[in-house]
């Protein structure tokens, strides 16, 4: 029963995911973490850090990973756990999939008309909001700790955003190097 339901929450997410895959990450938060409780928050925060690691489009990763974690969490073993990954992506990609072919000659003929100019007008601040909210939900304690908790972690974590902020934005540093920096950072000043 567990890949009906994460087939649905997946095509959903397909379906309504504007924004490419960091728009899709508050919503697959949203869903496996909040609402069906397939995962823990830190869990899914490890998902998104190896999906970003990964080859490929972050949001799919995701799915796979999730899809692969929801089964196992479930009690069940490895090759079910693969086909949880198989239905995840599936589900994910298969919107896009649907819409791509149905839309694909009618979208290149109204490209340049009003109506569609307005449709991607009213997106753009959607798609803002759905990265702002991917963002500010792995801003948690799991994540950057808290100033009671662990002040030291909490300090290097908050060093480490605006660092990563001000060095991609205004400097222009690559975010691979980036990455790259961040993690022989945190495993300087965390481990």
């Amino acid at each position: 029963m567990i890949y009906v339901y994460l087939f649905l929450t997946f095509f959903e997410i397909g379906l309504f995911g504007f924004g490419g895959g960091y728009g899709m990450l508050s919503l697959i938060q949203g869903e496996v973490v909040h609402h069906w409780g397939w995962m823990t928050t830190a869990q899914f925060t490890d998902i998104v850090a190896i999906s970003q690691m990964t080859p490929g489009p972050i949001g799919i990763n995701s799915a796979t990973y999730c899809g692969y974690t929801a089964v196992k969490n479930a009690g069940y073993g490895e090759g079910m756990a693969m086909l949880g990954s198989a239905t995840a992506t599936f589900a994910l990609v298969l919107p896009s999939l649907i819409l791509m072919i149905l839309i694909s000659k009618m979208f290149m003929k109204y490209m340049k008309t009003r109506t569609v100019q307005s449709v991607f007008l009213g997106l753009r601040p959607a798609v803002v909001g759905l990265l702002a909210a991917a963002t500010l939900l792995l801003m948690t304690p799991e994540n950057f700790s808290t100033p009671m908790a662990n002040p030291w972690q909490f300090g290097v974590s908050v060093f480490l955003l605006a660092a990563t902020f001000i060095g991609t934005m205004f400097m222009k540093i690559n975010p691979i190097r980036m990455i790259f920096f961040c993690a022989i950072a945190g495993l300087l000043l965390l481990y």
